[in-house]
């Protein structure tokens, strides 16, 4: 990818972000960051506060791409809505198309699609209202854990040890819409296991990032409030760097994804890959994963942010 850019080729710019789904705090900070960054270089950067002042704002002056640093679903950016609107609308924009950004954004259907392609990911129950909860977990064998099929940031997730936890977890995850997931939990408390990322950026995976939380899990507070949260960059070496960056493209492809995201993957304590799920608009704030990756790269946040906004371009330039 050409690395040199005249920032007036960009136009001008929209960086979207807030919106009203769950994760708007951390849509926020992420689309200061790149807006911050993109002005920074000289590219003419506007902010706009979700999919309504995106559409009055075109309506009413010229936008020649959008930067899209939405998070999440229902008045996100990540499910394909946006997407579909600014295909109709003629709107170049960042990151996946309509049907990447839908099935990344729904956890059952992108497992249904992995598996249909006999790539790794946990098994799962999908809980339909009603459904009978303790027998999907006897079917998995705790521990399971329990979240919402369309939402992202460890949003209503549980770790469910107990039969005797289930209501609880349940209760959680039905708070935010859509489907529920229960999915087997992996064991990971071997050497080279536990939680790792794996960026993309184009057709290319940055090297992996494994996660060492100072806590138990990796959870919203471990992500995006501590500062004692541990990264590992690159998170495996040799062969085993390798065979996890292959299998996170071979998903981002699987699932029609582009321009840019990010692979959660789970290493079990045998060294087996688990894929988890698919960040199409991954977060770009001070503790954010793929500014990490970028950086191990020798990629500055500046340069991530003009490459990413790059792929908006004819191909000829990119």
């Amino acid at each position: 990818m050409n690395t040199t850019f005249d920032p007036a080729q960009f136009g001008r710019v929209a960086v979207l972000m807030g919106g009203t789904s769950s994760e708007r705090a951390v849509s926020l900070d992420s689309g200061s960051n790149v807006l911050a960054a993109l002005r920074d270089v000289g590219v003419d950067a506007f902010a706009v506060d979700g999919v309504p002042a995106l559409i009055a704002t075109i309506q009413s002056q010229p936008v020649d791409r959008v930067f899209n640093i939405l998070h999440g679903s229902h008045g996100g950016g990540e499910d394909g809505v946006l997407q579909g609107l600014l295909d109709a609308l003629g709107v170049p924009y960042t990151g996946s198309g309509v049907l990447g950004s839908a099935l990344s954004m729904d956890k059952i259907r992108s497992k249904q699609v992995w598996l249909a392609l006999g790539l790794p990911t946990p098994r799962y129950v999908r809980l339909a209202p009603g459904a009978d909860v303790l027998a999907a977990a006897e079917s998995l064998g705790l521990p399971v854990i329990v979240k919402p099929s369309c939402e992202g940031s460890s949003v209503g997730v549980s770790r469910v040890y107990s039969a005797a936890d289930l209501p609880a977890a349940i209760e959680l995850a039905a708070r935010y819409p859509g489907e529920l997931l229960m999915e087997q939990l992996i064991e990971s408390d071997g050497p080279d296991a536990g939680e790792f990322t794996v960026a993309v950026l184009g057709d290319i995976g940055l090297p992996s990032i494994r996660i060492v939380p100072a806590g138990a899990y990796y959870d919203y507070h471990a992500k995006y409030v501590a500062d004692d949260t541990q990264y590992h960059c690159p998170g495996l070496t040799g062969a085993a760097e390798a065979q996890m960056c292959q299998l996170a493209l071979l998903a981002f492809q699987a699932l029609d994804c582009a321009g840019w995201g990010r692979v959660d993957v789970m290493r079990d304590r045998h060294g087996r890959n688990w894929l988890l799920e698919v960040n199409t608009a991954p977060g770009m704030t001070s503790h954010s994963l793929v500014p990490k990756a970028a950086a191990a790269m020798g990629i500055d946040f500046n340069g991530l942010c003009l490459r990413i906004l790059a792929a908006t371009l004819p191909a000829v330039h990119a």
